[in-house]
């Protein structure tokens, strides 16, 4: 017999799945939860992390790139005074804690704005080495950390100066929510900056203590850290539980400073930080587990295999099993007894045809019938009806029992969650289309009336490298007229003037929508710098895990732009329109047909982006997190998934090695009784129904060979003398 051919095999694995179901069947769906903390809490502390760890990487290498830009600008000008440098600096960009002057050569000051730059950090004698003007970080004598940015101020005929700014380990528009404490970790484990709810000393102890945990996590491989597979954030992160008072328990999570791509390095990623939260959260045992369903459907599904089973047996497998033996008898020559018909069905119509062709052999003439067969379900109906019994088990399952409905209870902390995240994320990019507009007033700083079309282009060009937030920049004259330009083809329209607006929305009606930032050059008697964003360089910042869809929406309710497939300019969905008129941050969990969690953060703070008056939101459903009614109703629909998968495959295969051959069989069988001795008989499978079939064969040609009586009619049986 064939290994995975015959009857005995696609009985015997079903028997042993729906075993195996049934006792995961009593653990899964009878397990008290005994979580304290939903899942999905746990994973939106990580969540919350990371976007931390987003916003801080972002910034330092903003940052960078910006006073090392700056100072290529000013390099590329006349000499100008070291106030001068600082005081461009300073209108530009609003971000350093102090910035400073220093002649290179002598080690004078300069000119010096803001906070004490800790000088004693920077070697000036070994500026000169590749990492000399590499960013550091320094820790001053009251415990806070700066990172120091440096980047030279170079003229012909002038000594060289060094630009140095000092920029803390802070978190810029990242909401903590309540009772939230984010920190800052070196490689070491210390805690370099802690801001938000750290008023009691056991929250600081658990801050520092989740500060070692997260740095020993974070020095992982980020590839090893995860589960295979797995996607997501591209460096380490992960979640933290800490000690319990009364029914509050500590979470945490931590994320590690990772560049925006795989395989890139930036300047933030290289300093060994990461990013660890605390908050305290209400634990609480959950009860909606009833062990006595696990048990109760686990039984069923015992009763219910155990019948078809059994049904599988009495009637395919036995009469099937019958039949060989007595194909093999009648071969034998064993014609004294007659042959043992099954009682209906395809094992009978071959019964019937076997006594036919033993009566045949003891000279009974080809057309006399043989024994009536029953009318009864076939092979193909027994196994539609043991289908049918599993099915009653499965579906139910899959698609009512242990349904939640729209009572479903969100944890509280996820939906502060939510509305945190997406006022975090509605002010990243807010200060990203802030920082292009910083990008384009430093470069329109630097414009004079004597400035030429081709060191305008040079400069536009180096714009467009540095930063990739632009599909195209120009420089604009008063009269519309495009000075030079670099990247794409502008959407201007010819001889329209620079817009008054620092940033607009245009492009209505077209295929995606056009931000323009325009910046006024001072010395070109108004001209501008103008900037037009990629779309898809905003779209790259809403992408976040556990944030379900994130939208850009405008001021009349339309979107701007998203993390996923979305048309220009279409309206927000209408479940968001209340919320957003409201204009100012909520989250709210939304029940009815579909229960959803939504949150909604419009811009808030200065800069240029202010005026757009966008705001962000963002929805999942409820279905989509760990948290236990879904979770009940996952594994319920995943048992009855494993039910009918493992019906489907077991008794598939059945209809296919057994019963599709064994019809086939019952037609040749009855023909060959018949009369018909020229088909030759072929078995396609090596077992129960092939050996019936080579029987059949045999018996065909031992037929075939008998001598005919001198009349022409009936044949004399094999090995029967003449009287």
């Amino acid at each position: 017999m064939s290994l995975l051919g015959g009857i005995r095999p696609p009985i015997a694995v079903l028997s042993v799945l729906l075993l195996s179901l049934a006792g995961i069947t009593a653990l899964t769906l009878g397990k008290p939860d005994n979580a304290l903390v939903p899942k999905a809490v746990l994973t939106s502390q990580q969540y919350v992390a990371e976007d931390g760890a987003i916003a801080l990487r972002a910034s330092l290498d903003e940052s960078v790139t910006d006073l090392t830009g700056t100072a290529t600008l000013f390099n590329e000008g006349r000499p100008v005074a070291a106030d001068t440098v600082l005081d461009k600096v300073g209108q530009v960009y609003q971000k350093w804690r102090g910035t400073a002057v220093i002649e290179i050569k002598s080690g004078k000051m300069l000119a010096a704005r803001g906070e004490n730059v800790p000088l004693t950090a920077i070697e000036l004698a070994k500026l000169s080495r590749d990492d000399g003007l590499a960013p550091r970080m320094v820790r001053l004598e009251n415990g806070q950390t700066r990172l120091i940015i440096l980047a030279l101020l170079s003229w012909k005929g002038q000594p060289q100066q060094l630009l140095v700014a000092s920029s803390t380990l802070s978190f810029p528009g990242v909401d903590l929510g309540p009772g939230r404490a984010i920190g800052v970790v070196d490689s070491t484990g210390r805690l370099l900056s802690s801001h938000g709810a750290l008023d009691s000393e056991e929250a600081k102890k658990q801050l520092a203590a989740f500060a070692k945990t997260a740095a020993r996590k974070g020095r992982q491989h980020p590839i090893k850290a995860k589960e295979p597979g797995a996607g997501g954030y591209t460096g380490v992160s992960g979640h933290l539980t800490g000690g319990a008072a009364k029914d509050v328990r500590t979470v945490g999570g931590y994320a590690t400073l990772t560049p925006p791509r795989p395989g890139e390095a930036t300047t933030a990623s290289s300093l060994g930080l990461t990013v660890v939260t605390e908050v305290g959260v209400t634990a609480k045992v959950s009860q909606i587990t009833r062990p006595a369903f696990g048990l109760a459907a686990a039984g069923a599904l015992l009763l219910i295999g155990a019948l078809a089973v059994l049904v599988l047996l009495g009637t395919v497998q036995r009469p099937l099993i019958r039949l060989f033996l007595e194909s093999r008898r009648l071969t034998r020559g064993d014609l004294a007894r007659p042959v043992s018909v099954p009682r209906a069905g395809e094992a009978a119509r071959v019964g019937a045809a076997l006594e036919r062709l033993r009566r045949q052999f003891q000279g009974e003439p080809a057309d006399v019938e043989g024994p009536a067969v029953r009318k009864g379900l076939g092979a193909r109906a027994l196994v539609a009806v043991c289908a049918v019994l599993l099915l009653v088990w499965s579906v139910p399952l899959m698609l009512v029992l242990n349904r939640a409905d729209s009572s479903v209870k969100v944890p509280a902390q996820f939906v502060h969650d939510q509305k945190s995240r997406t006022v975090t994320l509605s002010d990243r990019v807010r200060r990203a289309l802030n920082e292009g507009h910083a990008d384009l007033s430093a470069v329109a700083a630097l414009i004079g009336d004597r400035t030429t079309p081709e060191d305008m282009e040079k400069v536009l060009e180096r714009t467009m490298q540095e930063h990739d937030r632009y599909e195209s920049v120009y420089v604009l004259g008063a009269d519309g007229e495009i000075l030079a330009r670099a990247g794409d083809s502008p959407h201007h329209k010819d001889g329209e003037a620079p817009s008054k607006q620092a940033i607009e929305v245009t492009g209505e009606g077209g295929k995606k929508p056009v931000v323009t930032a325009t910046a006024g050059a001072p010395g070109r008697g108004g001209a501008a710098v103008v900037g037009e964003f990629r779309i898809e360089f905003v779209n790259a910042l809403l992408g976040r895990q556990g944030m379900g869809e994130v939208r850009v929406v405008d001021a009349k309710g339309r979107v701007i732009g998203g993390d996923s497939g979305y048309l220009a300019f279409e309206k927000a969905p209408s479940y968001l329109t209340s919320m957003l008129a409201a204009k100012q941050p909520q989250a709210t969990v939304q029940r009815g047909g579909t229960v959803r969690v939504a949150a909604v953060a419009p811009f808030s703070g200065g800069g240029a982006a202010k005026s757009l008056e966008w705001s962000l939101a963002s929805w999942q459903p409820a279905s989509a997190l760990a948290i236990p009614e879904y979770s009940l109703q996952n594994r319920t629909v995943l048992a009855g998934l494993l039910g009918l998968t493992a019906a489907a495959a077991c008794l598939g295969w059945l209809h296919i090695v057994v019963v599709r051959p064994l019809r086939a069989l019952a037609g040749q069988a009855e023909a060959l009784a018949a009369g018909d001795r020229k088909t030759v008989l072929f078995p396609r499978h090596h077992d129960e129904v092939g050996a019936v079939v080579r029987s059949l064969e045999l018996i065909r040609q031992q037929l075939q060979e008998q001598p005919r009586k001198r009349d022409g009619g009936s044949r004399t049986p094999a090995g029967v003398g003449r009287n």
